[in-house]
């Protein structure tokens, strides 16, 4: 049998090893919290033996077999940075375990050993007694008589009690410690381990009340703190909220003639991640790097892998860098400028997030000025010709739509026809959300070229136009006035297999209304009526226009009647509708009878009525009458306009009539119109945009149709 003494020096532990058989076992696993190193695993049961101040520790392995000696100093020395115990078989605290059960498996038994005097110790068992102790006397009623215990195995006890967050019991043992290293007789001397010990507890547990005074009983001691104790504070600060405490600390350390470890570095990156600097961490890391490439850190005479630790610390500063641009895209502030900044900043340093980090970072760009980081991101990733997920992709088109860059959300939806992932239904939903968008921007402004390519377009991606689409383009064209272009594209409409919907017929309507193509109104029509698609008020109200500027006021008269027998009443626009058509074809004395019909529908006329009206009046020769008509407007508080103010006066000196120009009150202030001004701005940007001329064109033929080879 061999066996190695350890002696009562906690500085320098020599230990033996007792080799022999056990049914039970407990593993204990060994290895670097922040240094990689190879586990050592040894399987068996660890007893502390006491016998006339000569202090033995035993393993017992698995299997009897294990006959070979072999060195376990590490097993109780004290640790390095981030080196812990663990045991997988049994838990300190398992409460579970009776007094008998844990006799049979050597946990919370004390038994004397077979040669001679010597007492069998299980450190475990004292560890799991000391849970209920809070005071020091609780702790000397379990350790009475085993002062003599070497200080590795409190340390043990007190790393494993703080991996429990007992901070109440390690406290207590911490006390009782502190009255036996007091008394003269006792072997019992706190070093530098037991401190880094407690103090590792307490930033474990949160718990940072007594740290001064753990520091101070330090400094009492004369202990003077290596590079544990500053890595623990740095940290403890760094928990508290206080990282510019923690940097500070850091930069103390060479002043002290302490070396940082990697551990160190690794805290001070986690500093600068706290206060969402990244680019000071990464300025940090670049600059430790520098040291270590000239030698000036990492020399040979250090125990630390440098070259492994540089790997793990390249890949803390750029998962440290991701977190920091995570937040400024989640913030309230708009930070798109410096995530572009520290994207360009880990490019030069050579570092470069990982795909599922970059699609990471896609998903927190939620508000429309995120845009550019989306693109860029976006970028990057297909730039590795990595799979993408097709969700992320159909976020970077929301994105894009929201910052209303159609195209650029486009040009996304084209990457996944020809570099996949096939696109799904939110794919095509969400382009096509978008083209509607800009189909009803050209609708409102009146730019039907624009809707027509963008048609052209959905139709050459893949994207079949419905109702909605074809509907905003004909509206663009009554509202630019272009008749032909509306034919043809309703034609184009049906030969695609859409049915057209009464807004589809009434667009079409307007269109041949404002061209004075009354004949293929009335076609178009009865078509509609024909078909069962049923007239909205709308379309009623482009008939009465049409049939108003041929003069047939009778069926004028019964379209009325029918729009109030199918409860369709007419309304403002239906009567100025047909007083403008009057107006246009200089029929003055029809336009008032039907402004006088106004009040037999009780439909209360408005300051489009009254100008229409006495434009009709003037254009058809009757001045007086159209100065009475806006003296009755005038004295009704209507703010007419000042051309219906010019064209009386205009009319009368033509005409030689007799006015009273101060009943008519001042002249109206010409108003500049500032929505107008904006739309032509509007309308300029959307042209550059849409690529199509600012202004207007004659209709070509071939802006409808596509040829063979576009399509």
């Amino acid at each position: 049998m061999q066996a190695l003494t350890i002696l009562h020096s906690c500085l320098n532990p020599q230990l033996n090893l007792e080799l022999c058989s056990s049914r039970s076992s407990v593993k204990w696993v060994a290895k670097r919290g922040f240094q990689s190193s190879t586990k050592t695993e040894f399987n068996g049961k660890l007893y502390c033996l006491c016998s006339k101040g000569t202090i033995n520790i035993l393993f017992k392995p698995r299997k009897c077999s294990l006959r070979a000696a072999f060195a376990l100093t590490w097993a109780l020395a004290e640790p390095e940075v981030g080196i812990g115990v663990e045991i997988a078989h049994a838990q300190l605290d398992n409460n579970q375990e009776d007094s008998s059960d844990a006799g049979k498996s050597g946990i919370g038994s004390a038994e004397k050993a077979r040669n001679g005097n010597s007492e069998r110790v299980d450190v475990r068992a004292l560890a799991y007694k000391l849970h209920s102790a809070k005071t020091a006397d609780d702790v000397e009623e379990v350790l009475k008589g085993k002062q003599k215990l070497p200080l590795q195995v409190f340390s043990t006890i007190i790393r494993g009690l703080g991996k429990e967050k007992r901070v109440d019991s390690v406290m207590a043992l911490y006390k009782w410690l502190k009255r036996k290293s007091k008394e003269s007789d006792s072997p019992i001397r706190l070093n530098l381990f037991i401190y880094n010990n407690v103090l590792g507890t307490l930033k474990q547990a949160g718990n940072f009340a007594v740290v001064d005074e753990i520091l101070n009983d330090m400094e009492t001691e004369g202990v003077c703190p290596n590079i544990v104790t500053y890595n623990t504070l740095m940290g403890i600060h760094i928990e508290q909220g206080q990282e510019l405490k923690a940097l500070q600390i850091f930069e103390e350390m060479p002043s002290k003639g302490i070396t940082p470890s990697p551990a160190s570095y690794s805290t001070v990156l986690f500093a600068y991640r706290r206060l969402e600097d990244g680019f000071k961490a990464l300025s940090f890391f670049v600059e430790i790097r520098n040291k270590y490439q000239e030698g000036e850190i990492g020399k040979d005479g250090d125990s630390e892998d440098w070259d492994h630790e540089f790997t793990k610390l390249q890949d803390f500063i750029t998962r440290v860098c991701y977190q920091v641009m995570r937040r400024w895209l989640v913030g309230s502030e708009n930070l798109s400028t410096d995530v572009l900044r520290l994207l360009k900043e880990m490019d030069k340093a050579g570092l470069q997030p990982s795909v599922a980090e970059n699609e990471r970072l896609i998903w927190a760009c939620t508000r429309e000025e995120h845009y550019l980081v989306a693109k860029e991101l976006y970028a990057r990733v297909r730039e590795t010709e990595s799979e993408i997920s097709l969700s992320v992709c159909n976020h970077v088109i929301w994105i894009m739509g929201k910052a209303k860059k159609w195209w650029a959300a486009l040009e996304v939806y084209e990457d996944l026809l020809d570099k996949g992932p096939k696109p799904n239904n939110m794919s095509y939903e969400l382009i096509v959300s978008h083209f509607n968008i800009l189909l009803n921007a050209a609708r409102k402004k009146g730019i039907w070229r624009w809707g027509m390519r963008l048609l052209n377009k959905m139709e050459e991606k893949g994207l079949k136009p419905g109702s909605r689409e074809w509907n905003s383009v004909l509206v663009a064209c009554s509202k630019a006035s272009e008749t032909e272009a509306a034919i043809e594209i309703f034609r184009r409409m049906v030969e695609n297999g859409e049915k057209p919907t009464i807004i589809s017929y009434g667009a079409l309507l307007s269109a041949l209304e404002k061209g004075k193509l009354y004949d293929e109104a009335l076609s178009v029509w009865k078509h509609m009526v024909k078909v069962g698609v049923e007239p909205n008020l709308y379309a009623y109200t482009i008939m009465a226009s049409v049939y108003s500027g041929q003069g047939k006021f009778d069926i004028v008269d019964s379209i009325i009647r029918e729009m109030v027998t199918v409860n369709v009443e007419p309304t403002v626009v239906t009567f100025n509708a047909i007083i403008s058509s009057c107006a246009k074809n200089s029929m003055g004395s029809e336009a008032y009878e039907w402004f006088e019909r106004m009040k037999v529908e009780n439909v209360t006329p408005n300051e489009v009525t009254y100008e229409m009206l006495i434009e009709a009046l003037v254009n058809d020769g009757k001045p007086r009458i159209g100065y009475e008509v806006y003296l009755r407007g005038y004295n009704e508080g209507l703010e007419l306009s000042v051309k219906a103010y010019d064209a009386v006066l205009r009319s009368s000196e033509m005409y030689g009539a007799t006015i009273d120009v101060g009943a008519m009150g001042p002249r109206p202030v010409e108003k500049k119109n500032k929505v107008e001004v904006q739309a032509r701005r509007n309308m300029t940007e959307f042209c550059k945009l849409a690529d199509v001329p600012r202004r207007g064109k004659i209709f070509e033929r071939s802006e409808i149709y596509m040829s063979p080879s576009e399509e």
